[in-house]
């Protein structure tokens, strides 16, 4: 069975994003990225919410193509032109974007055909409402989470309207030089 593991960048207080949406505590490194695409070799398809995917697919399919690329970005780019796009919204369409499907609801049955389809895993990019959801489901079976070195002091949380309890085991951490600490946690049934 495929696992469905989101990936998801925080604040130290716990937080995906700023009270606006804004990323701008997130820093960027090369070494990050690189790290990342180790973990996209295990996965063939993503999901994403309409807003994790517009911003996203706006900036990553070309990306390979940008004068002076670093090797991660030319990485990610590769692996995000191949790889099959889940996109849960109401409003948008597939319109250009091959080996893209479009969901307009979390179905737990239609998941879970999904975990069960032969291929690698399955990576959740930003999108904390889908994430949310899907773990609310027992749908994630496990984590990366990223742990960057900035306090939002409100906005949107990673974790919320969670209605059990979480057990989970820490697996794997990795540090990176600009403070960044990756933590990957599995689910524990």
């Amino acid at each position: 069975m495929r696992k469905l593991i989101p990936i998801v960048h925080v604040s130290l207080d716990g937080f995906v994003a700023g009270p606006n949406g804004e990323l701008d505590g997130f820093e960027e490194g090369s070494e990050n990225l690189e790290f990342v695409c180790k973990i996209t070799e295990s996965a063939d398809a993503a999901m994403f919410g309409r807003k994790s995917f517009e911003l996203l697919n706006e900036y990553w399919p070309a990306a390979k193509n940008i004068p002076g690329a670093s090797k991660g970005t030319i990485a990610y780019s590769n692996w995000y032109n191949a790889a099959h796009k889940y996109v849960f919204s109401k409003t948008l369409k597939a319109g250009n974007s091959a080996g893209t499907t479009m969901l307009s609801r979390i179905n737990s049955e239609e998941i879970l055909q999904l975990k069960n389809q032969a291929g690698k895993d399955i990576l959740i990019f930003g999108s904390p409402s889908i994430t949310q959801s899907l773990i609310r489901l027992g749908l994630a079976d496990s984590y990366w989470i990223f742990i960057n070195p900035v306090i939002f002091a409100g906005g949107i949380p990673l974790f919320s309207g969670l209605n059990s309890l979480q057990k989970l085991k820490l697996v794997s951490k990795q540090e990176f030089p600009n403070g960044e600490i990756a933590l990957n946690y599995q689910s524990i049934v």
